[in-house]
């Protein structure tokens, strides 16, 4: 691709530096991209940088440059600009060459610092089933470790669950109090019904219970006892739950083609001692104490640093704003908050617990890659090592900030700066429903009617399961596809139709600032032009349509079509080059990835997918391959297509986008 050029060039620019100038320390300088080819394939501004130290005008350092760069591997001349530019023009016929056969006889990436990611994402909570503003989170999760894969960055994918939370005991509240039912009754509605829809009715029915009546809230407060300190029938009822549930949260993520390396249960942080053995480390350190006066006495608090992420997070209309500066890790009462568990948990992640999990193989994924998951009992034979990582992504809403930047702040004041640095809350605003695609989906929120959207709230049981929203999808374009495809089997059809809603969901998802609230709509989403997933699809199927001609109108493979390059003139790849202009943006892509790394702005990886399909399509219709006469020029937009196709493909695939065979 485009990186391994750009630091060759990096490099020989450095070395003429150091000896045109006699200089040890070059300054810091980047090999761009011109907004236009004409310009250069590639420029360089380290004249400007040069000219204050040297004391001479940027064109003459440009030019002193340009002649004593030598040659440059790829390059085939460098040009001085008046203003003081070096522009750089690649060898276009060899750039092509070497990268269409290497991204179609193999896809090798460049390896990075082989330092261990741990990405924790999607982390439902177990009681109902996943809706739409659950999408988003597992979206961003799925293609950050997807990404980070691709540069070669060790990953380990994992999926908290929270199996001792208050949204489990209310489904156990309400199994018990509203229906009466033990745990053969809890197992016979499992197997009768849709689980985790059944349990999101019923999580509606308890919230306007509690409502009732305040006394209703000890039943609450009774099964989080038992939870927390296990055993009994409460405990056998919530574990049954939570396994169903969890279950059922996988098989709607495989359809999103989201998998994991490892679950991480909270029941094991307590049976384990995790909490017990990281409270000793922080009293040890001081970075709790036993808070004896005021409204918070007989809990254990950490105190907020002034001037820190965590304090900036607090917000500044909050009442007593002096105890907010505290925040309780262990209630007065002996209860842990789960900011206690976070934190014995992500000690674990990084290693500095002295303590690990035992592990057990839960199940193997859709795509036959093995799933695990913590557990308090004997380790099951072959269990992959895991934790222990140099950095983590966790990806939660930006609602989490606080408590993110509490976990940072514990690791500094434990003397873990570093670990600090490199525990990374990936944040992001929420998902609503657009009026229109709430009414498509049977919702009707008279509240909502003012706002220019509908919100989410599962303890209302306001939203929409992202099953029921595939289910839509996959129906509205399976009857597109039927019309353009009315050869397709049921099966072939009903599987574009899949690929296509998930394409449609997953771009949506990416394509706006994470910054930014999304307001989904299904029209928009689902459309075939536009900045859409099925756009992006469409383009690489019109490129595999052009090599299934080739094949069928003259038995050319894009095998055939690659090995004749080297005997093929190239002069279709010459001067203001359409096919150029897109080989070259095609090559773009690993640069992309590290920009998107650095910034962690996934719409740049969407952006640019889109913009790479939108110049090929230009290209396509301006220009012809399969009636081309010029075997040549036939042979070069064949290979310039095969490198889109092959780069286009790659770049949906790290979005979590499959390609179908016809659309």
């Amino acid at each position: 691709m485009i990186l391994i050029v750009q630091r060759r060039v990096h490099d020989a620019i450095a070395d003429a530096i150091r000896r045109q100038y006699a200089l040890t320390d070059v300054p810091a300088f980047a090999v761009e991209v011109p907004p236009t080819r004409t310009l250069g394939d590639l420029a360089v501004t380290v004249a400007f940088q040069l000219a204050r130290s040297l004391r001479k005008a940027p064109r003459a350092i440009a030019q002193e440059l340009a002649s004593s760069i030598g040659k440059i591997p790829g390059v085939t001349r460098i040009e001085a600009t008046p203003n003081g530019y070096l522009n750089l023009y690649l060898d276009r016929p060899a750039f092509l060459r070497e990268r269409v056969r290497s991204s179609v006889m193999s896809a090798p990436t460049e390896s990075a610092a082989a330092e261990k990611t741990i990405v924790e994402h999607t982390a439902i909570n177990p009681n109902k089933a996943a809706h739409i503003g659950h999408l988003r989170n597992a979206a961003l999760g799925d293609t950050l470790a997807r990404v980070l894969q691709f540069r070669g960055t060790p990953i380990e994918i994992q999926n908290y669950i929270d199996d001792l939370g208050v949204q489990v005991a209310d489904i156990v509240v309400g199994f018990r109090e509203l229906e009466h039912r033990d745990l053969e009754g809890v197992r016979q509605i499992a197997d009768s019904t849709r689980f985790d829809y059944y349990c999101w009715d019923l999580y509606s029915r308890v919230t306007e219970w509690y409502e009732e009546r305040r006394d209703h809230l000890e039943a609450r407060a009774k099964t989080l006892h038992d939870l927390e300190h296990g055993g009994g029938e409460t405990t056998a009822i919530a574990a049954f739950i939570v396994d169903r549930i969890v279950r059922a949260h996988l098989a709607t993520m495989a359809r999103l083609n989201v998998g994991y390396d490892l679950l991480t249960y909270e029941g094991d942080i307590v049976r384990l001692k995790f909490w017990t053995r990281a409270f000793e480390i922080l009293k040890a350190q001081g970075a709790v104490y036993l808070q004896t006066e005021g409204k918070l006495a007989g809990c254990w608090v950490m105190k907020i640093d002034e001037g820190s992420d965590t304090a900036e997070s607090i917000e500044p209309d909050r009442e007593n704003a002096e105890e907010s500066r505290e925040k309780v890790i262990v209630r007065s009462n002996g209860v842990v908050t789960y900011i206690g568990k976070d934190l014995a948990n992500q000690f674990w992640k990084l290693g500095l617990l002295g303590r690990d999990f035992n592990y057990r193989l839960f199940g193997v994924q859709a795509n036959g890659r093995p799933l695990w998951s913590t557990t308090s009992e004997a380790s099951d034979p072959g269990a992959p090592p895991f934790g222990r990582a140099s950095r983590i992504y966790n990806v939660i809403d930006s609602r989490q900030m606080y408590l993110q930047a509490l976990l940072s702040q514990a690791l500094r004041t434990l003397g873990h700066p570093r670990e600090a640095e490199n525990s990374i809350h990936f944040s992001y605003e929420m998902v609503a429903l657009s009026h229109a695609t709430a009414r498509e989906l049977g919702y009707e929120g008279s509240e909502e009617a003012k706002k220019p959207f509908i919100e989410v709230s599962g303890r209302k049981g306001l939203g929409v399961k992202i099953d029921d929203l595939l289910d839509l999808l996959i129906d509205k374009a399976s009857a597109e596809v039927a019309k353009r495809n009315p050869d397709f089997t049921e099966d072939e059809r009903r599987r574009v139709a899949s690929q296509i809603a998930v394409a449609a969901i997953r771009y949506f998802m990416l394509k706006f600032s994470r910054g930014k609230l999304i307001v989904f709509d299904i029209e928009e989403a689902l459309s075939f032009e536009g900045e859409t997933g099925p756009y992006l699809q469409y383009a690489v199927v019109r490129a595999n349509n052009i090599f299934h001609k080739l094949q069928e109108r003259e038995a050319l493979s894009e095998r055939d079509v690659i090995g004749a390059l080297d005997r093929a003139p190239a002069e279709e790849l010459e001067g203001d080059s359409a096919l150029w202009d897109v080989v070259f943006e095609a090559a773009r892509l690993d640069d992309v990835v590290e920009q998107v790394v650095r910034s962690l702005e996934f719409s740049a990886l969407a952006k640019y997918a889109f913009g790479l399909a939108q110049m090929f399509n230009a290209f396509y219709h301006r220009y012809s391959i399969l009636n081309e006469e010029d075997a040549n020029r036939k042979r070069w937009r064949a290979a310039g297509v095969a490198y889109f196709r092959a780069q286009l493909t790659r770049a949906l695939d790290l979005m979590g986008i499959e390609v179908p065979v016809r659309m």
